[in-house]
């Protein structure tokens, strides 16, 4: 099994809105890199840690399961979709998504000033964005992504961050 960190922008889609619908596509993503992990590396069944990004703090609200292996993103195939991308046809897909489930709140939730305070998090990933919470996690693998839909980013977490994380995780 795999940890990945998906982070959205709450107001766009947060970890209520999952709650509420169960299920979801994690469409929209734009990054080459990004794609690549979810068309070859994510598995069903696979965690993922809920990151509310773009929030006042931001931090990790709850977890979730990789419900579904990638198929092709069909919002890059309609002109009037936000995320459409004229270089992509369904012959020929560019983008990939998979579905999310719902797996839990946090009893409490976590914040990036919380996690910093970790040691065993605090090694800075190498070409991370300084500010993110790749500077503060053990081998992150960072991929930003421009995603106008606010699920704006994933990040693979080394089996040794992940459990850490998800460790902590079963106390809350």
């Amino acid at each position: 099994m795999q940890y990945w960190l998906l982070k959205s922008e709450p107001a766009a889609f947060g970890i209520d809105d999952l709650e509420r619908v169960g299920r979801e596509p994690w469409d929209g993503i734009r990054n080459y890199q990004a794609r690549n992990f979810i068309r070859d590396r994510m598995q069903p069944g696979d965690l993922a840690f809920f990151y509310h990004s773009n929030a006042k703090p931001p931090g990790i609200t709850g977890m979730m399961r990789i419900a579904s292996g990638a198929r092709p993103d069909s919002t890059a195939f309609d002109p009037k979709a936000y995320h459409y991308d004229p270089k992509s046809n369904p012959e020929n897909p560019r983008w990939y998504l998979m579905d999310v489930e719902f797996v839990r709140k946090l009893k409490r939730f976590i914040s990036l000033n919380e996690l910093r305070h970790y040691p065993e998090l605090k090694r800075h990933a190498a070409g991370a964005q300084r500010g993110s919470l790749v500077d503060y996690a053990s081998d992150f693998c960072a991929v930003d992504v421009y995603s106008r839909s606010g699920k704006s980013a994933m990040t693979v977490l080394s089996l040794l961050a992940g459990t850490i994380i998800h460790t902590l995780l079963e106390n809350l």
